[in-house]
């Protein structure tokens, strides 16, 4: 059983089969940070420390160096121009792009074509200052976080997933207010009475395993709690991921 280990009172009590529950029979971690505090859930410390592609969540983080180099002008401006090639993965990414519309249909050519512009001089410059993962894009600029048979992607665990995200809540990250408040705008996904959401899926097959992952943060009662979580297992989709964190944040009152 997947035990979470509750270490402060000021977040709310969760049952200790919550995120079994939530996981629906999946294997995966998740972690949850007070942001205020620091203190921190764990649902398995072996698995919440395991390393992984990031696969599309690495999105927040391209978004953000983007918008801070002036690549990106704003998440309403032009951003992409279709290459005419018709991807049927996703019907979605057939077409124009600003930042705020290729994040939400998390459209993959076109944050590949946002890294090459960053080039791997700046972009290795960049991760380095954020201390994302193990920092490895030697893959390739434009798929160093795209998991693929023989190839090597960058790897973190959803603890690290979790810290970074915590930072970007707080403001602790080597970026400009401008470009954090606009980075924020495009992570949101949905506001409830009582919180709103920030975050970004992701899904991908790494070594071998299927994983999907959700991570951001949650706004709500004037606290913010940052998260992490990634499922594994056959066909699981980081829109399963970010359903298992809806249902452990509303269990919570947080949204």
């Amino acid at each position: 059983m997947l035990a979470l280990l509750l270490v402060a009172a000021s977040l709310l009590p969760l049952p200790s089969d919550l995120v079994e529950k939530a996981f629906h029979g999946r294997s995966g971690a998740y972690v949850q940070i007070d942001v205020q505090t620091g203190a921190r859930y764990e649902s398995d410390a072996q698995a919440c420390a395991a390393k992984f592609a990031p696969c599309s969540t690495f999105k927040i983080w391209n978004s953000a160096i983007g918008l801070q180099l002036g690549l990106v002008a704003s998440p309403d401006a032009p951003f992409w121009k279709w290459d005419g090639v018709a991807r049927d993965v996703a019907p979605g990414w057939n077409q124009d792009q600003t930042l705020r519309s290729a994040f939400a249909v998390s459209c993959v050519p076109a944050y590949q074509a946002l890294a090459r512009q960053i080039g791997k001089v700046r972009m290795q410059e960049w991760l380095d200052r954020l201390g994302y993962g193990d920092r490895d894009i030697s893959s390739g600029i434009d798929v160093f976080w795209l998991p693929a048979p023989n190839r090597k992607t960058i790897l973190l665990s959803a603890i690290e997933q979790a810290e970074l995200t915590a930072r970007l809540a707080r403001g602790d990250v080597p970026f400009s207010a401008r470009t954090q408040a606009e980075l924020k705008e495009v992570m949101k996904v949905q506001s409830t009475a009582k919180g709103t959401l920030y975050g970004k899926t992701g899904t991908g097959t790494d070594r071998g395993t299927r994983i999907g992952w959700f991570v951001g943060y949650v706004v709500s009662g004037g606290k913010t709690n940052a998260f992490a979580c990634r499922l594994e297992g056959d066909g699981v989709m980081g829109t399963d991921a970010r359903k298992a964190v809806e249902s452990i944040l509303t269990a919570q009152g947080l949204l």
